[in-house]
């Protein structure tokens, strides 16, 4: 496996268990006035922000390999992504199903609920499933775990491995089949496409779909939380000053 790959890989770790703690204790010194969970949540966004630019910085020699031109044009990346969606939501409700009358699972995930329960508290947060877990999980386990193991066995055990991975890093051990269902039919529209943007694009869709199904936010609580956001970007600018 080539250096930057494990190098990003300690980044992703980094963002998850080390990155956010000084930019909490930078947040508590300049802006006193934010809540415990305004800081947790800016501290992780700029994490995952600061983590993204080393993602990008690392990727240069991948984007500018000949071989990626093999893959779709715009208009297949689109056609993919919207294929992406209907087969990960196809996939979803069937996997759901068996959760229910098959295993007996009553209830929802724990891990959705705790991000649902972060959203609820800091509207901001949504930028994290839908925007930042998408991009770093994709890169990790599709393009770099999937990928490699895939130059090496058949796509079933490629999959297999880097999708149980997937599963596990959610710590949501009931629902393990539905994030490994998940993640096959990711590497799936990697390794049809060549484009990692493809699996990016149907992850991104299919969380904010859970995202906006699970909040159903109406016009006075987007107001509400716009108005708590002006109200941070104050805090925060005033600290700066």
């Amino acid at each position: 496996m080539p250096k930057r790959y494990w190098y990003i890989i300690l980044t992703y770790l980094l963002v998850q268990l080390a990155l956010p703690f000084p930019i909490v204790i930078g947040l508590k010194w300049l802006a006193p006035g934010l809540t415990n969970s305004q800081i947790e949540t800016y501290a992780l966004l700029g994490a995952y922000a600061i983590g993204l630019v080393f993602f990008l910085y690392l990727l240069k020699p991948d984007m500018q390999r000949s071989e990626m031109r093999n893959g779709p044009g715009i208009g297949g990346i689109i056609k993919w992504s919207l294929l992406g969606v209907v087969l990960a939501y196809l996939t979803n409700i069937v996997v759901n199903l068996i959760n229910i009358e098959i295993i007996g699972l009553e209830g929802g995930s724990e891990n959705t609920e705790m991000i649902m329960n972060k959203i609820e508290e800091n509207w901001l947060f949504l930028l994290l499933p839908i925007l930042f877990a998408p991009i770093f999980e994709e890169i990790i386990f599709r393009k770099i775990i999937f990928g490699q193991l895939n130059k090496k066995m058949n796509f079933f055990f490629a999959a297999l491995i880097s999708s149980l991975a997937f599963a596990a890093l959610h710590l949501d051990f009931e629902f393990i089949l539905s994030y490994f269902a998940m993640g096959v039919v990711f590497a799936y529209l990697y390794v049809k496409t060549n484009r990692i943007i493809v699996p990016i694009f149907a992850h991104m869709a299919m969380n904010t779909i859970a995202v906006v199904l699970s909040l159903a936010i109406d016009v006075e609580d987007l107001e509400r939380r716009l108005e708590e956001m002006e109200n941070a970007a104050t805090i925060i600018l005033g600290g700066l000053i």
